[in-house]
């Protein structure tokens, strides 16, 4: 795919599966000449043939593909905001440069450090709960409980099962 097709072709996500592909197109064919629409489709699986979601429409032109995404990007379509932006920006929306792609990376090593310490947080205050409860003596710890069958063979005292044995 050339830059120049990349920059015609939008990306429309955030489709509500009861929107059909008909009224996509018209949806977007007021912002210029759409030369393909791709509306993508479950192949596979229990949702095969239910719509996915997404689609990418082609324009003639950069321009056209520019002012579909300025006009439809966080509109409402069957309750839920379309999210429109240019097929070659992928998810980084606006930004486009090395810099943001690198500052993304940065976030998300940020951010599983952040979620370990989230987790090792919640494991400390369970276990402070816990510790607070037992001293309250609203949970006492359990006792292990004594099996009939624990007895050694031959030993007849059942004076901790409450068994009685007839003589």
């Amino acid at each position: 795919m050339t830059d120049e097709t990349c920059e015609s072709k939008i990306y429309v996500g955030n489709i509500d599966q009861r929107v059909p592909e008909s009224n996509v197109i018209k949806m977007f064919s007021p912002f210029g000449k759409i030369i393909s629409e791709d509306f993508l489709w479950h192949t596979r699986g229990p949702k095969r043939g239910e719509p996915r979601g997404y689609a990418f429409i082609q324009y003639s032109a950069k321009e056209e593909a520019l002012l579909a995404k300025t006009k439809m990007n966080g509109r409402f379509v069957s309750g839920r905001p379309l999210v429109v932006r240019l097929a070659s920006e992928k998810h980084l929306g606006d930004m486009e440069s090395k810099f943001a792609c690198a500052e993304t990376k940065a976030n998300d090593a940020r951010s599983s450090t952040l979620g370990q310490m989230n987790r090792n947080a919640k494991i400390a205050a369970i276990r402070n709960k816990l510790k607070s409860l037992e001293e309250q003596g609203g949970c006492a710890p359990k006792k292990p409980r004594l099996l009939t069958n624990s007895l050694p063979p031959g030993n007849k005292d059942h004076s901790l099962t409450g068994y009685q044995e007839s003589d």
